[in-house]
């Protein structure tokens, strides 16, 4: 099949009605589009064939971890490019059944399929997971954690760094010239300080992760902290740091579920990348819980990637590849949505701050240390999950940079019935 570059290269413009910012490498070979565009790496019919059956960003997905689809030159460049075509269409870009009333759109797919060979659709790759409905209970939530958390420590240590913090950072202005390790500090004592952290309180760090939020709280404020995570590999990790630190007397870590704490009150609690696995459905449930849990007078700071609103919530749905292979059953919902739960449950809103351009900078960080070190973490990990969260990090920095996601952090109290809320009378005064 000689030049299925320059074949594919035509029905692609023609199925997109827009030329292709990128160049194409098929599998015989040949190569067509810009020379100076990266390139993006069509392996095997069996690629068209994903596209084909599953048309849009799983098919696309599946190609990648497969192997089948794979990206020469800047995957940043390459993702951005592609994404006015693909993501960025906007709220009013036509469905696969409007787009196919267009005779060319029709006659392109034909093409495609002639293009692709004997239409067997292929088995979607092993790390792929399928969810119907996102149930949120205790069973389905514990598997969808593992799922993305029990990948296995090492693996996590070569992307995150010393740190082992899997959240945003926060990077000192005006640039970041710092590292990975001091920017997680800094975000770690930024939220120990708008909490107000003093010796003796109890903490409550909901979605502890490796234990570095409840390390830094009792080693650096002198707080006794509870840290609780879903995860079995974590919990072990993190229950290793709190030894190797000193500071058993100081540090528990559980593997629970934050319905299933009952020893508040605390002083203050943290949730620091953990309300986007709770879910819209069960989201008030959670805040009420945490609400709960406080003493009064006590604080919460919630950190939650938040996604931008649209004009009919109820067309809002999960995202396919990062439902299907990085956080099965987590869902994004609008910062005002947040807040409103919040309130509903009784907290008293303080501060938000939103950090968006922080977490495409700490992404990049990670990309950086997944690359630097590829054989390894393919060792460690996996080819195909590997290749996941190498796609998952570079799109979601680009995400944070064009403003499709935001990260925020909330602070609330639970404010007693007097209105003495303790908290500053200048805002960002954190004492």
């Amino acid at each position: 099949m000689a030049d299925a570059a320059s074949r594919l290269r035509g029905l692609l413009e023609q199925l997109l009605g827009a030329p292709l910012p990128l160049r194409i490498h098929a599998w015989d070979g040949s190569q067509a589009g810009p020379p100076d565009a990266p390139a993006l790496v069509v392996r095997n019919r069996r690629a068209l064939r994903r596209l084909l059956f599953k048309p849009g960003e799983l098919g696309l997905a599946r190609a990648w971890v497969a192997g089948d689809l794979d990206v020469e030159g800047d995957l940043y460049t390459a993702l951005g490019r592609l994404s006015g075509l693909i993501w960025e269409r906007g709220e009013d870009a036509p469905t696969l059944a409007q787009s196919l009333r267009d005779p060319q759109v029709r006659s392109a797919v034909r093409g495609l399929f002639r293009l692709a060979g004997p239409p067997l659709p292929p088995a979607p790759p092993a790390e792929e997971v399928r969810r119907t409905r996102h149930l949120h209970t205790r069973r389905t939530d514990r598997r969808a954690i593992s799922h993305h958390y029990d990948v296995g420590n090492d693996f996590y240590e070569l992307v995150l760094g010393p740190s082992m913090v899997y959240s945003c950072a926060y990077w000192t202005a005006p640039e970041p010239r710092g590292t990975l390790e001091q920017a997680q500090h800094d975000k770690l004592e930024l939220v120990s300080r708008k909490l107000a952290l003093t010796p003796g309180q109890r903490l409550l760090d909901v979605g502890c992760g490796w234990g570095s939020m409840a390390i830094h709280a009792a080693r650096e404020h002198g707080v006794h902290v509870v840290g609780i995570t879903l995860s079995q590999e974590q919990a072990a990790y993190a229950r290793k740091r709190v030894a190797d630190e000193g500071l058993t007397d100081r540090v528990e870590i559980r593997v629970q579920d934050y319905r299933d704490v009952t020893d508040g009150p605390f002083d203050a609690i943290s949730s620091i990348g953990m309300a986007e696995h709770v879910g819209a459905e069960r989201y008030l449930e959670y805040a009420q819980d945490l609400h709960a849990l406080l003493t009064p007078g006590g604080r919460l700071l919630n950190h939650q990637i938040a996604r931008r609103p649209q004009r009919d919530e109820s067309t809002y749905e999960v995202d396919e590849f990062i439902d299907a292979y990085v956080f099965p059953d987590g869902e994004l919902a609008p910062l005002g949505t947040t807040v409103t739960q919040l309130e509903r449950a009784g907290f008293e809103v303080r501060d938000v701050e939103a950090i968006r351009e922080h977490y495409a900078l700490t992404l990049r960080r990670w990309v950086s240390n997944l690359e630097a070190d590829w054989q390894r973490a393919v060792g460690l990990a996996g080819y195909g999950r590997a290749r996941v969260w190498r796609l998952y990090m570079a799109a979601s920095a680009l995400a944070f940079e064009r403003n499709h996601i935001g990260v925020n952090q909330v602070l609330a109290v639970k404010t007693p019935q007097s209105g003495a809320s303790g908290m500053p009378l200048r805002a960002r005064t954190w004492n």
